[in-house]
């Protein structure tokens, strides 16, 4: 008789079935809640109606922090346009109180519609609303018009 040589047992490709595992799970029964339970949700609006929606975006103390820095520069930068506008009416013979109160009303102006720009840039899903821009730059066309005829005088 021939000898056969010894074969070696086979690689073992990973595949196995339940049944073959020998091992039974832990808890039988199945999950009831997600993996994703514990972790933070992400608001978009529309919801499931609207998914192509952007999720809005949250205003980070950062960007508040810069928005009230740029408007406070530019309330700076608005008073000395104030003045130079006060002087310019003046030099124009309009008298001082009128170019006083015309000047102010242009600071104001400008204040209002430099205060709506910078929030809608800040975060325009929240700021760019009706009722928050709407009477920012309603005030602040206002006081423009209001400052040019005050300075016609």
């Amino acid at each position: 008789m021939q000898q056969q040589a010894p074969q070696n047992p086979p690689a073992d490709s990973g595949f196995k079935l339940p049944a073959q595992d020998g091992t039974t799970p832990q808890d039988p029964l199945p999950k009831t809640a997600p993996d994703t339970a514990h972790m933070p949700v992400e608001v978009a609006p529309g919801g499931a109606t609207n998914p192509s929606a952007a999720p809005l975006r949250d205003t980070s103390a950062r960007d508040l922090a810069i928005a009230g820095t740029l408007i406070v520069a530019l309330l700076v930068i608005y008073f000395f346009v104030r003045n130079a506008y006060v002087q310019h009416l003046v030099v124009r013979r309009v008298a001082p109180s009128a170019a006083g109160s015309a000047g102010w009303l242009m600071y104001v102006g400008l204040s209002f519609l430099s205060a709506a720009v910078v929030l809608a840039i800040v975060n325009a899903s929240k700021y760019l609303t009706l009722a928050i821009t709407g009477p920012l730059v309603l005030v602040g066309l206002v006081t423009l018009v209001a400052a040019l005829f005050v300075g016609r005088r």
